[in-house]
């Protein structure tokens, strides 16, 4: 999943703030080694935090159903996390850099959320809205200083940007196959034989519901 909204940051970017041949997109941690090695104009989106949104946290399974209402099988609800980025531009001259970090900005403001057809695959079955913020401070236990000492960095105009995207919870739980009878109950006498061969019907089966609902 992580891998994903790399790759779902990269061309958003890549579309909006960095077109083709105009530089590259990297991932890497914006060391001394690594600056020292660029020759190239760079936009870098180093994740730095990964944590939950506590607050999203859902608790008990939720049935999965299949287009015309059966449930097909129950799973956990997804845990949210918060995918923080530190974004900077890497070039010769600081007014090139800070035209970059305008250029990423103008691409990323107009979004509240991920566009769909930025969302990864295996998340869309979520139908879930990929929030993403840019320029928003970070949470008071990692400030931006911090960041760049441990990096071992002189301290860079950077965006801060979070994306709070869903992550699979296992395991699944399966259900029984759908009722499509209702149930029915046959008197007997004290010798076992049917004191009434009418079954009498207690109620109609709710259509796409399965064993034990």
């Amino acid at each position: 999943m992580i891998h994903e909204i790399d790759e779902a940051l990269r061309r958003l970017l890549r579309r909006g703030a960095l077109p083709e041949g105009a530089g590259e997109i990297a991932l890497d941690a914006p060391t001394r080694e690594w600056a020292a090695r660029r020759n190239t104009p760079t936009l870098n989106a180093y994740l730095y935090d990964i944590r939950e949104d506590v607050a999203r946290r859902e608790r008990g399974a939720y049935a999965e159903r299949g287009e015309d209402g059966t449930v097909l099988q129950r799973r956990q609800p997804p845990r949210w996390f918060r995918l923080s980025y530190l974004l900077t531009a890497w070039t010769a001259r600081p007014e090139d850099e800070h035209r970059m970090l305008a250029g990423a900005l103008a691409a990323l403001l107009p979004y509240e959320a991920l566009p769909e057809e930025h969302v990864p695959l295996s998340l869309r079955a979520h139908r879930a809205s990929i929030g993403l913020t840019v320029g928003v401070p970070p949470a008071e236990s990692r400030s931006l200083a911090d960041i760049w000492s441990a990096l071992g960095g002189e301290l860079k105009p950077s965006l801060d940007v979070v994306i709070t995207t869903p992550f699979p919870v296992t395991p699944v739980y399966p259900v029984g196959p759908p009722v499509t009878e209702g149930a029915v109950v046959t008197v007997r006498g004290a010798s076992g034989a049917p004191a009434d061969s009418r079954p009498r019907m207690l109620r109609t089966a709710r259509r796409g519901s399965t064993a034990g609902e």
